[in-house]
């Protein structure tokens, strides 16, 4: 991994700081509406997909997965440059050990440049474009600043530079390309599309059986208007999700009603990385995201022991795949 992932003397210059866009702007609560849509666009990237689906408990914890998501993104934000540098070399060498074999017969793994890649660019637009219907929406400069933020936070987990476009209007050629030219209708497509419609109970006392059930819902309805309201047209049909003129007026109306509030939302609601990071901060230290449990499941198979049950990747670059490619070939 040393030839990919950036020295120690790098993390300051590679990791966010409060003066920055990413900073100020990837930690509003109201882009949770968006991480629907942002997880289907990773899973219907062939290689991700196929990932998931094996490795992944999406469908039974939902609400784990979504923690141990913002674990990792927001510690490679609001961490500190130590911090999101230790994060993404766990988060590497975690990938490392991920393979396996799509429903087509093909091998995939983890470290695969393109899918690796696609992942980390799937959560710059869906910040993006949460923002412009929930949120603040970027002007030009502040979306081409972003990405050049979201291109260095990129380097601390072993994304190549020239992995991604360099800038913001070439990323929404090469996005336009990814939708048109490579996203799928996986089978993890559609685990996804069902867990958000009818979201699992969280792990919240009251939130079981009658309390669930009333709040199950409406949570399930606004999750599916968000998720499926952000997809590209063309996602749409491919996936074959319906959205009529009344689902977009309904989306319409919740969006006006958030970007109507940013005035008196207060300073954790716009930004709630740095209290987040507090409220975990035992979860973090105990390494629940990319813990060692995989490694020692592998390990065991190797060794000819019973492996132990297969765990969530635990982040947003969960199950990522494609051919094996050794580090020193992928920095090449």
């Amino acid at each position: 991994m040393a030839a990919i992932l950036p020295p120690i003397a790098e993390w300051p210059a590679l990791a966010p700081g409060p003066a920055t866009i990413t900073w100020r702007r990837a930690g509003d609560a109201r882009l949770m509406l968006a991480a629907g849509y942002a997880l289907l666009l990773q899973v219907s990237h062939p290689t991700v997909g196929a990932g998931v689906s094996e490795h992944s408990r999406f469908r039974s914890d939902p609400w784990g997965r979504l923690l141990r998501t913002l674990d990792y993104s927001y510690t490679m934000v609001y961490g500190g440059p130590d911090r999101a540098g230790e994060m993404g070399r766990r988060i590497r060498a975690y990938h490392k050990q991920i393979s396996g074999t799509a429903p087509d017969g093909r091998r995939y793994h983890a470290l695969e440049p393109e899918a690796y890649a696609w992942v980390h660019a799937t959560l710059a637009e869906a910040i993006v474009t949460g923002h412009a219907r929930f949120g603040r929406p970027f002007t030009d400069i502040q979306r081409q600043r972003f990405w050049e933020e979201w291109r260095s936070v990129g380097r601390l987990l072993g994304v190549r530079e020239r992995d991604l476009p360099s800038g913001w209007q070439e990323f929404c050629e090469y996005f336009e390309e990814m939708v048109h030219g490579r996203l799928r209708h996986t089978p993890a497509v559609d685990d996804v599309l069902a867990a958000l419609s009818a979201p699992a109970p969280p792990a919240v006392a009251g939130l079981y059986g009658a309390g669930w059930a009333f709040a199950r819902m409406p949570l399930g309805h606004v999750l599916e208007l968000a998720t499926v309201g952000l997809l590209p047209p063309a996602l749409r049909m491919r996936f074959g999700v319906g959205w009529t003129w009344h689902k977009e007026l309904q989306l319409r109306a919740l969006s006006a009603a958030l970007r109507a509030g940013t005035l008196v939302a207060p300073s954790s609601v716009r930004n709630s990385g740095p209290d987040y990071l507090r409220w975990r901060r035992e979860a973090l230290a105990r390494g629940d995201v990319a813990s060692g449990v995989l490694a020692d499941r592998i390990g065991a198979r190797s060794a000819g022991g019973a492996p132990a049950p297969a765990q969530d990747a635990g982040s947003a670059q969960a199950a990522l795949a494609a051919s094996p490619p050794a580090d020193s070939a992928a920095a090449t």
